[in-house]
């Protein structure tokens, strides 16, 4: 099945319709479809207007709160709880981030943890922020379990993504987002909404034996076997443990318990290049960094070599031009009354 192109300014009209149809606040939902389309532009589809037919959901059973209040409680000269008061992740995440750059360019670190949220889509929104103030962006997340811990057959940890962002003075900011996992577990749901196999090393089924077949797919596998399997547990203590929130296989699923409140945490930096260094050489240097590896000999079978988050922003240059692709049954949803 073919896919339809769509304009990312429809295609964030036709979210916002639907979020605000299922009560959510115009404010709020314009930011949440901004995420989302920003994830599909950068072909991160996993995370992009797929989602909205979840939330939705999650608004209509009350697992999300449509109209929430947020709050914010300095702890220090560089750190701060932020309370999402149980709405759309993607609006705390960003206010967060808002609030920790503000706090950055005072004090010159910001420190924020993120309480009472839920999932707040793809990180690289948050730490693109940050970079677009001249600051470097962190931003990390847990999620419910998914991930089978290096070694085990049973799922302990959430894809637990991690994000960094670092500006520059005449190129884009260095961007990257990656989960935990090997991949998104949102990747496996676009190879069934696709009807695609998958590749081995992805997930494994109810057995822990590895699978092409997303359908059979329960849980994922650690990227780089123990070393991502490392960083998951580092994301969580973040994420979880040091906000108060739920860990582990304790954390509410997504996918199912739709009125049950999530109440997951978030970890969010704003670093001020500034309080260590000169701040235009940072940026020049940069420059350097990203001209040098650019110049950089290519191996065999690659005509440049880039650096993370570039083939994403070449993406999304191409997308914004020529439209977005949406599967059908994504479109279908999205346009019906």
């Amino acid at each position: 099945m073919a896919d339809v192109i769509v304009n990312h300014e429809e295609l964030k009209g036709l979210v916002v319709k639907k979020l605000t149809n299922a009560g959510l606040r115009e404010d709020n939902a314009i930011v949440v479809a901004d995420v989302l389309v920003h994830a599909d532009l950068r072909g991160v589809s996993s995370h992009g207007v797929l989602r909205t037919e979840h939330y939705v959901k999650r608004l209509n059973e009350g697992g999300l709160n449509p109209d929430p209040k947020f709050s914010v409680k300095e702890t220090g000269p560089s750190s701060a709880i932020f309370d999402g008061d149980d709405g759309l992740g993607h609006v705390i995440a960003k206010e967060a981030m808002d609030y920790a750059i503000s706090l950055a360019e005072k004090n010159g670190i910001a420190m924020v943890a993120v309480v009472n949220s839920s999932h707040c889509g793809a990180l690289s929104y948050f730490v693109q922020q940050a970079a677009e103030k001249n600051m470097v962006g962190m931003a990390v997340t847990h999620t419910d379990k998914v991930v089978v811990p290096f070694g085990g057959a049973k799922p302990y940890f959430g894809t637990n993504p991690i994000a960094f962002g670092f500006p520059a003075k005449e190129n884009k900011p260095v961007i990257l987002d990656m989960a935990t996992s090997n991949v998104a577990f949102g990747k496996v749901l676009h190879a069934r909404e696709a009807g695609t196999s998958i590749p081995a090393d992805w997930g494994v089924d109810e057995n822990g034996k590895p699978s092409t077949d997303p359908n059979e797919v329960t849980a994922l596998l650690p990227f780089a076997g123990p070393k991502g399997y490392g960083m998951a547990m580092v994301v969580d203590v973040l994420s979880g443990l040091l906000t108060g929130a739920a860990f582990g296989p304790h954390i509410t699923t997504m996918y199912g318990d739709y009125s049950k409140k999530r109440k997951l945490g978030h970890f969010i930096c704003a670093i001020n290049p500034a309080v260590f260094t000169d701040k235009e050489a940072f940026l020049s240097n940069m420059d350097q960094m990203i001209e040098e590896i650019h110049a950089s000999q290519p191996a065999e079978g690659f005509t440049k070599v880039m650096v993370p988050g570039e083939p994403e922003q070449l993406k999304e240059e191409a997308r914004l031009k020529d439209g977005v692709p949406v599967t059908q049954t994504v479109y279908d949803y999205l346009t019906q009354e």
